[in-house]
């Protein structure tokens, strides 16, 4: 790892922004400062007006591997990943076979090890039938994400609706449980109601504001009869913010949430444009619900921005409505999208760090990163906002090679992406061969 002085950054770090240099040595960051000359060989970037930020926490991917590699794999998306200045992920179990024992979800470790360009972690997955194997996962708490439970309709034996195992999993844990939250019942219902959807505008129909609500409030109410540290995934809509609070700061929140860039930026009316390529769950819905999420992301209620970055192929998504998977690729874009929205004045600069660097380590209690602190992992970004990057199929790394966000056109550029001090991504190229790191939680 090589001596970097990073010189004349803005600093954009714990709610305010600094002109700074900063000093990156053996993969930390070694000193901030007004003016750093080490004496010793170093390479100097000049960043004057530049914006640096801590490298993002992605909190919820898909990366399809093991079992889906003709979407996407660890690797491929990392990739993409760094490219966005996503310099750390959490992965989702349901993949191929879907992780539901300890053996299974340490050979995805393993695969981010051989393969992964960004630092990494996973979560434990959950069904009916696999709590105690789930509870061997309390003796991993300085290495597992969380445990993640789908009390709603996913890929594999993953739905968990079973009340024993859900009590049971909630009383036990030691780690952070984290919830996808749609109820099935009311989603079946609602099948019922609108047997033969011809298009994606049925989506927030069918998977509607009521069966999101509804699971949250169980998954509330469980956590708080348990005293559970639990964190609901992808709020969609203006009704759950009333299940959350902000009279509480983060780090003593018991009950935490979490709001996805496209559920910020598309609503229901974007469905006669891009069809089945916004069709994702929980479903994108009426554009009230986007507006109440800005709302509740703004006054703290939601307290992480991510992407749950869930790619399928192009062919997939033209099947028809009723047999087109549910999912989009985002991981690359999100932070662009959240600039785009910061110079518009939707929300501070401050304020982007806070939700997509600062808030998922302490949510997560994420060891050493999130910030640009002394001592800490040399995990940056370094953007410019006086420029535009255009999303072109050219400059999609995605393996399955589309975004939603195609030709959309962002006031901002990532021009460097650090992972553990190295330089992963420079303007267009990704360096292959640096490897990220397991990440590890200080709980």
């Amino acid at each position: 790892m090589s001596s970097i002085v990073i010189k004349k950054a803005t600093v954009v770090n714990e709610g305010s922004s600094v002109v700074a240099d900063v000093w990156i040595k053996s993969g930390h960051i070694e000193k901030i400062a007004s003016d750093i000359q080490p004496k010793e060989n170093y390479k100097e970037i000049d960043a004057e007006g530049l914006h640096l930020l801590p490298g993002i926490i992605d909190d919820q991917v898909h990366f399809r591997e093991p079992g889906y590699t003709h979407k996407a794999t660890i690797g491929t998306e990392a990739r993409a990943a760094v490219a966005g200045g996503v310099t750390s992920f959490m992965e989702m179990p349901n993949t191929n076979p879907p992780a539901l024992t300890q053996e299974l979800l340490e050979q995805k470790f393993e695969i981010a090890a051989r393969s992964s360009v960004a630092n990494y972690s996973f979560m434990m997955g959950v069904s009916n039938d696999n709590a105690d194997e789930v509870l061997r996962t309390n003796s991993k708490k300085r290495d597992v994400a969380a445990i993640k439970i789908f009390m709603g309709s996913s890929t594999g034996n993953m739905l968990v609706d079973n009340y024993v195992t859900l009590n049971k999993l909630f009383s036990e844990s030691e780690l952070l449980i984290a919830t996808h939250c749609e109820d099935e019942r009311i989603i079946k219902a609602n099948k019922e109601k609108y047997p033969d959807p011809q298009d994606a505008s049925f989506h927030p129909l069918i998977r509607d504001v009521e069966a999101c609500f509804e699971s949250s409030f169980s998954a509330v109410q469980l956590a708080k009869k348990h005293d559970t540290r639990l964190h609901v995934f992808h709020i969609s809509t203006a009704r759950e913010l009333q299940l959350f609070s902000n009279m509480l700061p983060l780090s003593e929140k018991r009950i935490t949430a979490e709001v996805c860039v496209h559920h910020l930026h598309f609503t229901a009316d974007d469905y006669a444009r891009l069809g089945n390529l916004i069709k994702c769950n929980p479903a994108i819905k009426s554009p009230e619900n986007k507006a109440g999420l800005w709302e509740g992301l703004l006054d703290d209620r939601l307290d992480i921005i991510a992407t749950d970055h869930a790619p399928h192929t192009w062919e997939e998504k033209q099947q028809p409505y009723q047999q087109a998977p549910a999912g989009l690729p985002l991981v690359q874009h999100s932070l662009l999208l959240m600039l785009k929205y910061a110079k518009e004045g939707k929300l501070s600069l401050e304020k982007v760090v806070e939700k997509m660097c600062h808030a998922p380590a302490q949510c997560f209690r994420v060891k050493d990163r999130g910030y640009i602190r002394e001592g800490y992992h040399a995990d940056l970004v370094l953007v410019e906002l006086d420029t535009f990057t255009t999303v072109t199929k050219e400059n999609i790394l995605y393996k399955c090679g589309w975004s939603p966000l195609e030709n959309e056109i962002f006031p901002a550029a990532v021009r460097y992406t650090f992972v553990n001090g190295d330089i992963v991504y420079h303007d267009g190229k990704v360096f292959d061969d640096v490897r990220g790191q397991r990440l590890i939680f200080d709980r």
